[in-house]
């Protein structure tokens, strides 16, 4: 069911509405609820103390009632139906308002009440008036407005009034509860509810009234203790026997006044009252077991020996608890590291939670709260169990273990395939399994075409690691010329691409560059990655100086050549800007000094070319410097 509670509209009317709303504290259990009965079928009528309507077994007419689980059996502007949304969902009160006069329909008396007690009057209303209606009624009908008075026992003195206001007709039948609140007389048990119509009958103002019910309302208390923050003090066995003290703390909601009595319970349901404890503040004797202590409530002392006529706090429960086990392990946790660590986890009970330690006793606490923990490091740990909201832990640690075992160390390979010639792969050896790309399980693989290929290398733990191949056509080998600057060979590639270099043919390396080479007759040799080709191709390295400065110091006062010596014959020209041979000489005695004719040239750049026998000239360039 739904309840639509109105916490009413008409706060903010100054007018006779503003009396209705529900009890702002603690409600009581209901010491009087009419509902008119159970089933289908058609009820009782009332007596004629309670209304002047004329009772109908159907749909009542103007100035009829009748009390039913149906309606809307002939008269088809009503719902046919009641929803479910009150408390008993049974038959109602169906009234049909008279058509000449508003006025009072419903008066009864309910007595068995608590004297000088503030109560909560409800009901349940609900326009039957169909607003789905076609062309009956014009727009929803005359809405229905009822008023509710609640007099003394002698019906002499008005205690509370409150209207409902105008409710419509709706598309979809639904309830609505209103409440009024007000309190009884002194030295009086009973009062008088009155019902009335607002406006008259006609074309709606067609009501049903269900679960009349009065119960006490009390203020809200709660119930505290300064030495926790909590509804409860959980207690461990070595702490028994505990004392508590509690606070009982009204809101004063409702009552003006209070009178106390506090109760112990062992087991929250069945409550004894504790002689003499009468105040707002208690202090429990030795507590050995658990048990519940709450408050009564009432705004006059006489009413504290009845549960109808006064209100009772929530329980403040001291529960004993036993001292927790150990957690249980869900197994220790074997890693590669490097890869995702799942949580070492441990079972405890709801009511537990769990520290890690970083020792069997004693130690730091490295995790709390928490059964499940992931840890930064291999290593053992331990789990300790507490009880929530006590310090009670048990006797033992749990130790779990996380293994972090490494994984195969690996390189990628970039590799280069000879053209018509296979190539093996080999993942590197080592008490490991493979599991190449193609489906392959060992350790090597024969291939003969070029592509990227892989290899899952895993060891004995289990744990894997992935080998990358690269595989290019093996690069052309081929030179183009090589070149000397001063005692600097440079071996020229012929193509682009990956190569190794040798002057020895032994003594490879990937750079083409050699220094400190002294002069003479050398072989150069240049060879793929992948040793399918490699080439040669001799040259003569004369050690040329880049500069002469001929000022008689002793130090690169003359252009002279290192490594001539190595060949047979050789011959030398030197050469101004214009071309204009300055020099020249055989072999390893040529010697120039800077001079013309015995006149010193000027300061420049001079060209030389050398020819020796069986090789190409070199060519090149010097500086003249003054």
């Amino acid at each position: 069911m739904r309840f639509l509670f109105l916490f009413i509209l008409l706060l903010f009317s100054g007018n006779i509405f503003s009396q209705l709303g529900f009890c702002p504290g603690s409600k009581g259990d209901p010491i009087f609820h009419e509902d008119f009965g159970a089933g289908t079928s058609t009820g009782a009528p009332l007596g004629p103390a309670v209304t002047n309507y004329q009772f109908v077994t159907g749909d009542p007419n103007d100035g009829q009632y009748t009390i039913s689980g149906r309606i809307g059996q002939n008269n088809t502007t009503w719902h046919s139906r009641f929803p479910q949304t009150t408390i008993s969902n049974g038959r109602a009160l169906i009234v049909n308002a008279n058509d000449n006069t508003a006025g009072k329909f419903y008066e009864f008396s309910v007595s068995n009440l608590c004297e000088a007690t503030t109560y909560e009057f409800s009901a349940f209303l609900m326009n039957v008036y169909d607003a789905g209606s076609v062309d009956v009624c014009p727009g929803t009908g005359i809405p229905i407005n009822v008023r509710f008075e609640i007099w003394d026992e002698t019906n002499s003195k008005k205690l509370a009034e409150g209207s409902t206001g105008d409710i419509h007709g709706a598309r979809n039948p639904r309830w609505e509860q209103y409440a009024l609140v007000f309190r009884s007389q002194p030295g009086q048990n009973k009062v008088v509810l009155k019902m009335f119509n607002n406006g008259i009958g006609g074309c709606g103002n067609d009501l049903a009234i269900d679960d009349i019910i009065f119960r006490s309302c009390g203020d809200l208390t709660e119930v505290s203790s300064a030495e926790i923050d909590k509804d409860e003090l959980v207690v461990c066995p070595q702490d028994v026997p505990a004392k508590v003290n509690l606070t009982a703390t009204p809101d004063f909601s409702v009552y003006n006044t209070h009178a106390f009595q506090w109760q112990e319970s062992i087991d929250g349901e069945n409550w004894q009252d504790l002689p003499g404890e009468t105040k707002a503040n208690f202090s429990s004797e030795a507590i050995s077991t658990s048990k519940y202590f709450r408050v009564k409530v009432a705004e006059d002392e006489v009413n504290l020996d009845d549960s109808f006529c006064s209100s009772a706090s929530e329980a403040f429960a001291v529960i004993i608890t036993k001292t927790p086990r150990a957690p249980v392990s869900l197994g220790d946790v074997t890693a590669c590291r490097g890869d995702a660590i799942r949580a070492l986890r441990v079972q405890i009970l709801e009511d537990e939670e769990v520290f890690w330690y970083d020792a069997p006793s004693g130690g730091n606490i490295i995790a709390a709260g928490n059964p499940n923990f992931v840890p930064e490091e291999a290593g053992t740990y331990y789990a300790e169990t507490k009880k929530i909201n006590a310090d009670c832990a048990a006797s033992n640690r749990t130790a779990v273990t996380l293994n972090l075992f490494s994984k195969p160390e690996v390189s990628d390979e970039i590799l280069q395939l000879c053209p018509d010639q296979p190539l093996i792969l080999d993942a590197g050896a080592g008490n490991y399994s493979y599991l190449w790309a193609s489906g392959e399980t060992t350790r090597q693989i024969v291939i003969t075409q070029p592509g990227n290929y892989s290899v899952a290398i895993t060891n004995t733990q289990g744990c894997a690691a992935v080998k990358n191949f690269e595989v290019k056509t093996a690069d052309v080998a081929g030179i183009s010329g090589v070149r000397s600057e001063g005692s600097t060979v440079i071996i020229i590639p012929e193509n682009s691409g990956s190569f190794q270099y040798s002057l020895d043919g032994i003594n490879f390396g990937d750079s083409n560059v050699f220094t400190n080479i002294s002069g003479g007759i050398y072989t150069a040799y240049q060879r793929d990655l992948a040793g399918c080709k490699t080439v040669s191709k001799e040259f003569p390295h004369i050690v040329i100086p880049k500069y002469i400065t001929p000022n008689n110091d002793g130090y690169n006062d003359r252009f002279e050549l290192k490594g001539v010596e190595y060949f047979k014959a050789s011959e030398i020209r030197i050469f101004d800007r214009y071309g204009r041979l300055l020099a020249h000489g055989k072999g390893e005695d040529f010697s120039w000094n800077g001079l013309l004719h015995e006149r010193e040239l000027p300061a420049a750049d001079y060209w030389y070319h050398i020819f020796i026998d069986g090789f190409e000239p070199v060519k090149g360039s010097f500086s003249l410097l003054r």
